[in-house]
């Protein structure tokens, strides 16, 4: 049976149309529709539900020493506050997961994982963690809020003393108070556009909907559904796990190389990633030339030879064109490549493009 997230009730008042998703009930769209909604994220300002998402904690004198062992990424250097996004493979240099790390202070960390793999990620940490650490799941007890879109700074400073705003990309601040509670506000986000990230306590959530909502109202701030999230999320050109990576897909061949620091002296999965090179399949972007709209798991053909399959698509709005993201053979992978991908016994023509889609300008 899924669970609710603490804001149920408000999205039921908000007429939100509830589905299953990742063990919860969460709104996939509102009233006004999935492209008004993405609409809305790309010209004002969109609010998001992302409470299913995944809170650990990571605690000890190894702390550090366990998260450079654990995920392809390097945590040293971090200033309080920082957050850097990173795979964490398998010994096959699979992906078991993406997640974002922020650290709170001095072996003190917070782990932000996906909602459908909270469990086997928790599992994985602790059954791989070395020396002094301590992992906890935390999740039960904190609820996030994402507010994006390029008035997200004019809604959130009405709310938010001007110094507990982030102002860096990738960094939070510990301890705000919005609503008189207290919150962890962080630049980050799943849409391509600028915003913010809040994590407060469950029964907290409520209160700060309503608030957000109310000081976005001149904005045109509404609440927005996992249907706009994900489209969102294709048009910038983001990975899900699950579509774009798994345990199979290595984060290489995802195209995630920036953040693998290969220079460490080690973490697991880094000598399987040493040995697949060169890579045989890429993630590319396709835009469709033909008619009709691409979604995931289809077949790409050059000719008569399959070259790969696809991972994410749909019609993106704002860009105006149906685009998909695909695995293809490296041989097929450049610029300007064109495919036909089979789709329910339909043959639709797309070339192959530079990622992202959709990009905010500066």
């Amino acid at each position: 049976m899924e669970k609710k997230t603490p804001l149920y009730e408000k999205h039921l008042k908000y007429k939100g149309k509830m589905v299953p998703f990742a063990g919860y009930l969460l709104p996939v769209q509102y009233e006004g529709g999935v492209i008004a909604e993405h609409m809305a994220v790309r010209k004002v300002c969109g609010l998001f539900d992302v409470s299913h998402m995944g809170e650990i904690t990571c605690r000890g004198e190894d702390a550090l020493k366990n998260l450079n062992h654990l995920l392809t990424n390097n945590f040293e250097g971090m200033y309080d506050g920082q957050a850097r996004y990173s795979p964490m493979c398998n010994e096959k240099g699979g992906v078991v997961d993406d997640m974002i790390v922020y650290k709170v202070k001095d072996n003190d960390y917070l782990i932000v994982v996906n909602a459908a793999n909270k469990d086997k990620d928790y599992s994985w940490m602790k059954s791989h963690g070395e020396g002094n650490v301590v992992f906890e799941d935390i999740s039960e007890d904190v609820a996030q809020i994402a507010l994006q879109g390029p008035s997200s700074f004019s809604v959130i400073s009405n709310v938010v003393k001007s110094d507990e705003i982030p102002k860096k990309y990738y960094s939070g601040i510990f301890n705000c108070t919005l609503e008189g509670a207290k919150c962890m506000i962080s630049k980050t986000g799943y849409t391509g556009e600028d915003g913010y990230e809040i994590y407060m306590e469950s029964d907290k959530a409520p209160r700060i909907w309503e608030a957000l909502l109310e000081a976005g109202k001149e904005e045109g701030l509404i609440p927005c559904g996992l249907g706009a999230r994900d489209t969102l999320r294709l048009e910038a050109s983001m990975p899900l796990y699950g579509h774009e990576m798994n345990d199979e897909i290595t984060p290489i061949e995802a195209g995630l190389g920036m953040f693998i620091k290969m220079d460490k002296k080690d973490f697991i999965g880094k000598k399987a990633l040493e040995q697949n090179q060169p890579i045989q399949k890429k993630r590319v972007g396709l835009k469709v030339t033909g008619r009709g709209i691409i979604r995931e798991n289809m077949e790409v053909y050059s000719g008569d030879y399959n070259i790969g399959i696809t991972t994410s698509g749909t019609h993106c709005p704002y860009i105006g064109y149906p685009a998909a993201m695909a695995l293809l053979s490296s041989d097929y992978s450049k610029l300007g490549t064109k495919v036909t991908v089979i789709a329910r016994r339909k043959k639709i023509e797309a070339e192959v493009v530079e990622l992202p889609f959709y990009k905010k300008s500066k």
